[in-house]
């Protein structure tokens, strides 16, 4: 699905605007999710699944812990789940944490071509800033978005309708890019250019609608939209 890196410079689509999931698509930490979801069902002598995994990538904290409570049948209250899987994560984050591949060569191509950029993520405003100030990367983007700017988190297509407003272009001119199912059904319907770059815990997600699948960050799909933009 990489058509576009070969793709004559006429026939490239316009972007003017780039929005960035987090989770995943940044950093890796879905793999400190999976480890810490992992834990907390050990826990409760239960075994996590890749179905339950599949519901709770890229929702809202609240709807991910709902959708846990729910298909592993447990008593926790949603607020407990969270605060008990937040004190698992943050120790496993300082071991397991990186960038996802190609991450800061990109926002130095976006740099160089003058493309307004955001990040628009189901997670947090607290970890989204805390995250992002791991590698200095807060002044980097023109604007967050995070679960608490949206009435509707993801697979509503709320948070990039938003992030093109902002950005000040037609969501046909954003690119996106997303790593799991939830999110790309946002992208795509928020009617944005929506690339996906599945990882080890999201390949077999439903990408349907998206312009490409990426290898990483650094994929010429990706890098290829903005060869001689400015």
């Amino acid at each position: 699905m990489n058509a576009s890196q070969s793709q004559p410079a006429s026939e490239r689509p316009v972007i003017r605007a780039v929005a960035f999931d987090l989770d995943g698509l940044m950093f890796n930490t879905e793999d400190v999710f999976h480890l810490t979801g992992t834990e907390l069902l050990r826990r409760r002598g239960k075994v996590a699944t890749p179905a339950l995994f599949h519901a709770m990538m890229g929702r809202r904290s609240r709807e991910a812990f709902q959708a846990m409570i729910e298909l592993m049948e447990l008593n926790d209250s949603i607020d407990d789940l969270a605060v008990e899987s937040g004190d698992i994560f943050d120790a496993l984050l300082e071991q397991h944490l990186s960038p996802m591949p190609g991450l800061f060569d990109l926002l130095d191509l976006l740099d160089a071509n003058q493309i307004p950029r955001a990040v628009a993520t189901s997670s947090g405003r607290a970890y989204l800033t805390a995250m992002l100030n791991r590698y200095q990367l807060l002044p980097r983007f023109d604007f967050l978005l995070s679960a608490e700017d949206v009435l509707h988190g993801k697979p509503n297509p709320e948070i990039y309708q938003t992030a093109a407003r902002r950005l000040g272009v037609p969501p046909e001119q954003m690119l996106v890019m997303e790593d799991s199912e939830n999110g790309v059904k946002a992208a795509v319907g928020s009617g944005a250019y929506a690339v996906a770059i599945p990882h080890d815990h999201s390949r077999h997600h439903d990408f349907r609608g998206v312009k490409a699948v990426a290898h990483s960050l650094a994929d010429p799909c990706i890098t290829g939209l903005f060869a001689h933009a400015h």
